[in-house]
């Protein structure tokens, strides 16, 4: 299991770790989320990794805001997501099939094989980014689908503001409801604990998750986030 490395240089905090799935790439991401990283730790982080052999750099999704240090180091767009906020002050009903149950720690594995065979491989989590998403708010929420476990969604929330971190329906199983069942059960714990917003970024190319949030009230924002990428001068 990977792990990260924790760097700090002054207030500006970021975390260290092989990307998953390539140890040729590093991940070098923000710590704290919606706080802008000054150009010059970022690149001091760049000094570290390359003096590690890494062939290449990627940050996680970032907003705007989040992205100006990365540039001015030097980084360059890799991807772009679309970022989609809904309302919860109307919610439809959550239907009742197919049953969804809490995830536990025995549904691990489970999850990484739907997460694997719904994602190509530069957006596949391992158990590290499962944990990462888990972990991204100060209170969140694994569901994984009774019976088969052939789906999975993890909900976070912080403040007014509730996370759709990820949701994965194995292909198999696409198509039979999966999907709504699952971001509508979100939807609705956040509304019960007061959560007044939800927030959800998808790939830009992923045309079946547009469509199944833009059915389900989500409204497309006009800017998104992005990946960012940075590949050192071959030696």
């Amino acid at each position: 299991m990977r792990h990260y490395e924790h760097l700090q240089w002054g207030p500006d905090r970021l975390r260290l770790a092989p990307w998953r799935g390539d140890p040729s790439v590093a991940e070098l991401a923000p710590v704290l989320a919606g706080r802008p990283v000054a150009p010059e730790s970022v690149a001091r982080g760049l000094e570290l990794v390359s003096g590690r052999g890494y062939r290449a750099v990627l940050t996680n999704a970032l907003a705007p805001e989040e992205q100006h240090g990365y540039l001015r180091a030097g980084f360059a767009v890799h991807e772009r997501l679309h970022l989609l906020i809904r309302d919860l002050r109307t919610l439809p009903p959550r239907p009742r099939t197919p049953r969804l149950r809490r995830g536990r720690r025995a549904d691990r594995r489970a999850i990484l094989a739907v997460d694997h065979a719904a994602f190509e491989p530069f957006w596949r989590l391992d158990e590290l980014g499962v944990l990462d998403a888990m972990r991204a708010t100060p209170s969140s929420r694994l569901r994984v689908s009774a019976g088969p476990r052939v789906a999975y969604a993890i909900t976070g929330r912080a403040g007014a503001r509730g996370y759709l971190q990820r949701l994965a329906v194995h292909p198999d199983h696409q198509g039979r409801g999966y999907g709504r069942a699952l971001v509508l059960d979100a939807l609705h714990w956040l509304a019960r604990h007061g959560v007044t917003t939800a927030v959800v970024n998808t790939q830009e190319s992923n045309v079946a998750a547009l469509g199944l949030y833009g059915a389900l009230g989500f409204v497309r924002q006009p800017e998104g986030l992005a990946v960012l990428s940075y590949e050192f001068e071959p030696a």
